[in-house]
């Protein structure tokens, strides 16, 4: 079998492919074009792609009857194929949950601290040689332990949010979510999201990509809340209508904002980034030699799964 890997992955993993399989490794860290997307589905047995590689209906649709059986993805956001598209193909597609729990919600957490406690802004100071000294009124932030945490989706990686905040924090832990949840420790669920958003001092989005939570984060939630809300955003970009959020920092209508994703990546708006009032990451969510390993492990065995005529633990269509 041929097998396309499109992005770098970890050293171990792709040895292992190298041994299975007839493996082509496609240099560079640029997402597939959409004529790249229809190429590779005609020539290879197998793909292994990432984030940014748009697998839509018409990338697919073009290839016509493809090569292409088994798509492996690396993440467990699968927003960027069209798995009704690939199964109508003939192509299974899988993605790899669990393994980036832990480390998406300690980003979540890198982001709450460092925008509620202004790090990025008193880091860009230091660096500026601009730091005068300790001033008791100087860079105050807010304080974390104890406000009530509002998460967006109370799934693993949400939960593992509210964890931390409930068992670390003392924090008081609301959510919004399609259904209750039973948890391991205190937390109200909020059938209202907008009520949520008005009643958490710290909001963290958690939800999965796709076409039902597309803007949910949208201009009336982002007004519905207080002008001392942190908001935390760690699920996809798209997620959050992001002029809309810009209006709301540039306006101080919230009081900061943490992003580790963003609606059109790897553009990010210079409005964005010109502001202090937030902190941005690249896309650092599941970034540790761990978890990333992790992840290329379980999206090649799913591959091998399906080779091998197992069914594939992670199968999503």
């Amino acid at each position: 079998m041929k097998l396309l890997i499109t992005r770098p992955i970890d050293d171990l993993v792709l040895a292992q492919a190298e041994e299975r399989f007839e493996t082509t490794y496609r240099a560079g860290e640029v997402p597939m074009s959409a004529a790249e997307v229809t190429a590779a589905l005609g020539e290879y047995d197998a793909i292994l792609p990432t984030l940014g590689d748009a697998f839509t209906a018409a990338a697919i649709e073009a290839a016509g009857k493809p090569r292409c059986k088994v798509i492996g993805n690396f993440g467990v956001g699968y927003n960027h194929i069209d798995v009704a598209a690939a199964a109508k193909a003939g192509i299974a597609v899988s993605n790899t949950p669990d393994v980036l729990t832990d480390a998406t919600a300690d980003i979540a957490w890198t982001l709450i601290l460092s925008t509620c406690r202004r790090a990025g802004e008193g880091e860009r100071q230091l660096r500026a040689g601009e730091w005068k000294g300790f001033d008791p009124k100087g860079m105050l932030g807010t304080h974390v332990t104890g406000k009530t945490l509002g998460v967006i989706g109370m799934g693993r990686i949400g939960q593992a949010i509210a964890k931390r905040g409930h068992f670390g924090f003392d924090m008081p832990v609301v959510y919004f979510n399609r259904s209750a949840k039973e948890l391991p420790f205190d937390a109200r669920r909020i059938e209202d999201m907008h009520e949520l958003l008005g009643v958490a001092d710290i909001v963290v989005v958690a939800v999965p990509g796709g076409a039902e939570t597309v803007r949910l984060i949208d201009r009336a939630a982002i007004a519905a809340m207080r002008k001392d809300t942190i908001f935390v955003n760690i699920s996809r970009g798209e997620v959050v209508e992001e002029e809309a959020l810009i209006d709301a920092l540039e306006a101080n209508a919230i009081g900061g904002a943490g992003l580790d994703v963003y609606e059109k990546e790897p553009y990010v708006p210079a409005r964005l980034t010109a502001l202090e009032n937030c902190v941005l990451l690249p896309h650092l969510g599941s970034a540790t030699v761990e978890t990333r390993r992790a992840m290329a492990q379980m999206a090649l065995d799913n591959i091998i799964a399906f080779a091998e005529g197992r069914a594939m633990p992670q199968r999503v269509n």
